[in-house]
């Protein structure tokens, strides 16, 4: 479960509300325009480890994906069934699903939640996990917030100095690195490969992240471009059989 957040930080202070969702809007079209294009799958079961308030409808829609939802919080496991973003719900925690079955998922998702955990602990057991949930051809998708990206080195500098409540509102947001991800994919199996979410910050004028859009798809995909990303989408598959 992640940390409390503080909405009185710095960040939030000099930043508008409508500022932060046109961000919100351009990476989920983005995280879909890349798995219709890149994941190789049309439908199947999505487990959806620590889905929040969203568990990732956006990007693994109905009827096509039966969609899983695991929280450790009943209340967002049952809000997110009643609403229809899930189709059916566990309370659990990443790393800790022994209840579920071996290769019973097309795909295991960690939007936004793996730099949560990695502040309380090593990623290894939840990349594991999800290679043993994976069938054959199987994938791992997760969206993370990139280290190497100038906001998310600030960010981690700031966690560094004991800042990070005070500056974006949580001391558990902790960015996670291209060479990080592809070293935990390869360690428990899976072949990874990595993308630009989107290159803009849910901070900047919507003049500038607007302006910075038409890169998300130029570099999004090119190699060694898509290590600036401020996000990443990594897409790290079980072999097939």
């Amino acid at each position: 479960m992640s940390e409390a957040y503080e909405p009185d930080n710095l960040l939030d202070r000099v930043s508008d509300p409508s500022t932060r969702e046109l961000h919100d809007g351009q990476m989920k079209r983005r995280e879909r325009e890349l798995l219709d294009r890149r994941l190789g799958l049309a439908g199947g079961d999505v487990l959806a480890v620590g889905c929040g308030w969203h568990p990732g409808r956006h990007m693994f829609p109905a009827p096509a994906w039966r969609l899983t939802a695991v929280d450790l919080d009943p209340g967002k496991v049952r809000h997110v069934v009643e609403t229809g973003a899930a189709d059916e719900g566990i309370v659990g925690a990443g790393g800790e699903l022994d209840q579920l079955r071996e290769a019973s998922f097309d795909v295991v998702l960690y939007r936004l939640v793996l730099h949560h955990i990695a502040y309380q602990g090593p990623l290894a057991p939840c990349f594991a996990e999800a290679r043993r949930l994976l069938r054959p051809g199987g994938a791992l998708v997760a969206t993370e917030p990139n280290l190497w990206h100038p906001v998310g080195a600030g960010l981690a500098l700031a966690n560094r100095l004991g800042l990070g409540t005070a500056v974006h509102g949580t001391p558990d947001d902790i960015p996670l690195s291209p060479r990080a991800l592809r070293a935990e994919a390869r360690g428990a199996g899976l072949e990874p490969e990595l993308h630009a979410v989107t290159y803009s910050w849910r901070r900047m004028p919507p003049t500038l992240q607007r302006a910075l859009w038409p890169l998300d798809r130029r570099l999004g995909s090119r190699a060694r471009a898509a290590l600036g990303a401020h996000h990443l989408l990594l897409i790290a598959r079980r072999p097939p059989a």
